[in-house]
């Protein structure tokens, strides 16, 4: 068998791995929200009551649980979309150690993403803590303040018409040029270069995940849709098309919603 041949057979299990590897993280995910909205919602208040504190003073205990709810919803929105740029730097880095450079393992990569994610969901905790700390949620995780909920919509739908959103997003598209560009060796720099990308998809997406807080954090339906269209963006060739018409759709309902 050929050099070549066998690099292309090595490049073609490692696909295959790392897609059932991503398959199976997404569908941990999914279950565990699914898990938690059947807990929550057929009105088992007991399981209600320890998913989510209906009172502002919340335990160390209670502030962990909603940091891993926010973080599990995280994974199980995301890890579709990182697919592309895991499978090209698995590719790229089997390369290099076909030429004599170091093997870095992709968790590295995937850990530094979802860093940034574990850093936004600790942002999301303390911001949902706020709300519930001035009684604006209700019990099914909605924000009651219209003013507040319009706010949120009309900025999420401005915020896809904006330079950063476009920028990040480009980022987001392209993983070769990513990989290309912002390439670095070693298992720091595939950590910081999952971290960089976790960045520019925290740029694409953190207003589209606010927009939780409006529809019900455990909102299944909404958490799916949100996923599908982070997907949808990252994919399409006429994603900035579908950005704007989502950009008119939030803030003509935030409007609605203020004026209702």
């Amino acid at each position: 068998m050929s050099h070549t041949s066998t690099l292309e057979l090595i490049l073609r299990k490692d696909r295959v791995f790392l897609i059932g590897g991503l398959v199976a993280l997404t569908a941990l995910s999914w279950w565990y929200i699914v898990y938690l909205y059947h807990q929550m919602y057929p009105m088992n208040m007991d399981a209600l009551f320890f998913a989510m504190p209906m009172n502002p003073h919340w335990t160390l205990v209670d502030f962990v649980l909603l940091f891993l709810m926010w973080l599990v919803m995280m994974i199980a929105m995301m890890t579709p979309s990182i697919a592309p740029l895991v499978l090209v730097f698995a590719m790229v880095n089997r390369k290099k150690q076909q030429d004599q450079n170091p093997f870095t393992p992709t968790g590295y990569l995937v850990a530094g993403y979802f860093l940034v994610w574990g850093l936004f969901s600790l942002l999301a905790t303390l911001l949902q803590w706020g709300f519930q700390k001035v009684d604006w949620l209700d019990p099914e995780m909605i924000v009651t303040n219209k003013i507040v909920a319009a706010i949120i919509l009309i900025a999420a739908g401005l915020f896809q018409f904006s330079a950063l959103k476009v920028r990040c997003l480009t980022y987001c598209r392209n993983p070769i040029d990513f990989i290309h560009k912002k390439w670095k060796s070693g298992q720091r720099g595939a950590l910081r270069m999952g971290m960089e990308n976790g960045f520019y998809c925290l740029g694409c997406c953190w207003v589209l995940m606010v927009l939780l807080f409006v529809t019900g954090i455990m909102n299944v339906l909404w958490i799916a849709l949100l996923a599908i269209f982070v997907l949808v963006e990252k994919l399409l060739p006429r994603a900035r098309l579908v950005s704007y018409a989502c950009g008119i759709l939030l803030m003509a309902y935030g409007v609605f919603v203020m004026f209702r």
